[in-house]
């Protein structure tokens, strides 16, 4: 008898795997499903809550809140056995219970807009997802000022249930509505009013969360640790957070906007080496922000360097002009630049949706920010700023590249900066001059498309290195890069040296540590895990 060579060996040992492993999924799957039919008391609720992949309306489902195409079919990404759609608070107990119960893993998932899809992707089967899409209500209590949001609305709607109460009332978040408020808030929460008022994360003041028993705690339940941890440290290490407290501020009746482009034929790089000195040191109701990427010159049509300024400023234009005449003539702004506006209107422009009914902002899928991208986003921080010379080199390799890598520059200082570096898991604080985003998009499918695009920005990012942060080189947690390192594909054997890699970055040592020892306590069997999770000691 003759012995199979060894690509046919290699090919049967991989079916009999695969083999297995569908089998084992499968009675996962029913076992899984036998094990939440209690919770449900008839089987019309039941299907309007669990979807597998035998229903009809699972694909859709899963889609719903997917914002990238690299994420969407045919994209080869595990798919979760179970979709769990909760109502009430104890379907997540539920979900939870039988979980542990049956070896899945949990991913919960709020508004969808996840650069890596840790949200709705697991890289070690089988697991569910948790979708909080019906976990949307938002309570305004203006006499306090303060607001109960879930955790499965977006900021859009957040911004627009203010609106609709006081004109004098906002919130410190993003400038996307359609970003699920879960995710944001417990990333941080960076937006164009962080300057005056800080993060999102800075601005919580209590929250309810289920834990890996399925207690319901708030923050007096959950204790001073717990709560430190998720505000800035990721909620998905610790638990399922359900609902946040919420401080309102105070904006004015007339805020201004504007935004003036320079390319390099206008100057450019000599105004944006200022803006670096200036951005971070101005009035700190006035937050300004740098896009950079390639455009047309207007002069030859040739590809040039654009930098687009972006502001807001809470208060009137007669307010401003005199400020940035003082503090930054270079940019040369004018009367006929600025627009004057409500906060509300401000949301709209930013998000490039001026002219829209306010009602847009409930849209969880604007054509804006739907799918129809690839997407791949890397962060940086800078302390010192770049010279002019490091800025033309700068420029040459955004040229350089035939894939369009963007960035935005966003500047700290004011509250961002009085706030202790160890108030929240959030460290980036007093000294940061500005935050970087790096983004590359396309539209072609393939993977040789992806590849090329992955290579490009991840060249551009190693290119950054002698401007950025060191030791370590620090990241944005909400802008989650599986480059950075990852946890095993998820399983449970992380440990704190390999968690460290991303760790240190996203948090700082001091942080990290504590981040570790409020995951042993709060999870000690690592049960909330995901490719970059806290770990436990």
């Amino acid at each position: 008898m003759k012995t199979p060579n060894a690509s046919l060996l290699s090919l049967i040992i991989s079916l009999v795997s695969l083999i297995s492993w569908a089998t084992e999924a499968h009675t996962d799957h029913e076992n899984f499903l036998q094990c939440l039919s209690p919770h449900f008391p008839n089987s019309n609720l039941f299907s309007k809550v669990i979807y597998t992949p035998h229903n009809s309306s699972y694909q859709s489902i899963l889609q719903s809140a997917i914002r990238m195409e690299r994420f969407l079919p045919p994209a080869p990404i595990p798919k979760p056995l179970v979709i769990i759609t909760p109502l009430v608070e104890s379907h997540i107990q539920a979900a939870i219970n039988c979980s542990k119960q049956h070896g899945m893993q949990i991913r919960v998932r709020s508004g969808g807009h996840d650069y890596e899809g840790l949200s709705y992707i697991s890289y070690q089967a089988p697991f569910v997802i948790v979708d909080l899409v019906n976990f949307q209500s938002i309570t305004i209590d203006v006499e306090s000022s303060t607001a109960w949001v879930q955790a499965g609305a977006t900021i859009g709607q957040l911004y627009y249930a203010i609106a609709k109460k006081s004109p004098t009332l906002g919130f410190t978040a993003g400038g996307c509505p359609t970003v699920g408020v879960g995710g944001h808030f417990s990333g941080g929460g960076y937006g164009m009013m962080s300057r005056a008022y800080g993060l999102s994360a800075d601005n919580i003041i209590d929250a309810r969360l289920i834990d890996v028993n399925g207690r319901i705690l708030d923050r007096n339940s959950m204790g001073e640790d717990l709560f430190w941890a998720i505000r800035g440290g990721g909620g998905a290490s610790f638990g399922v957070i359900i609902a946040w407290h919420i401080k309102l501020l105070q904006v004015p009746e007339t805020v201004t906007v504007f935004t003036i482009d320079k390319t390099l034929e206008q100057n450019a790089t000599k105004i944006a080496h200022k803006w670096q000195h200036v951005s971070g040191n101005i009035d700190e109701k006035l937050l300004l922000r740098l896009f950079l990427g390639r455009a047309n010159s207007s002069q030859d049509g040739k590809q040039t360097v654009q930098a687009s300024f972006v502001a807001l400023y809470l208060g009137g234009a007669e307010t401003l002009l005199p400020l940035m005449q003082q503090s930054f003539p270079e940019l040369g702004l004018v009367r006929l630049d600025c627009i004057e506006m409500s906060w509300i209107d401000s949301i709209l422009y930013f998000a490039a949706l001026s002219g829209e009914p306010l009602e847009i902002l409930l849209n969880r899928t604007s054509p804006v920010t739907s799918s129809g991208w690839y997407f791949k986003g890397k962060s940086d921080y800078v302390t010192e700023p770049i010279s002019e010379t490091g800025l033309e080199s700068i420029w040459r390799k955004v040229l350089e590249y035939p894939e369009a890598v963007t960035m935005i520059l966003s500047p700290y200082g004011g509250r961002l900066s009085e706030i202790s570096e160890s108030a929240t898991p959030f460290p980036h604080r007093a000294g940061i001059l500005y935050g970087i985003h790096y983004g590359v998009f396309w539209t072609q499918a393939g993977k040789s498309a992806s590849d090329r695009h992955m290579r490009a920005i991840r060249r551009f990012y190693s290119f950054m290195t002698p401007y950025v942060t060191k030791n370590p080189r620090s990241a944005y947690l909400n802008y989650r890069d599986l480059d950075l390192g990852v946890n095993n594909k998820g399983n449970n054997t992380t440990s704190y040296e390999q968690a460290s890699i991303w760790g240190l970055k996203y948090y700082g040592i001091y942080n990290f540590k504590r981040l570790v020892h409020v995951k042993t306590k709060v999870d000690p069997g690592n049960f909330f895990r995901n490719e970059q999770s806290i770990p436990t000691l």
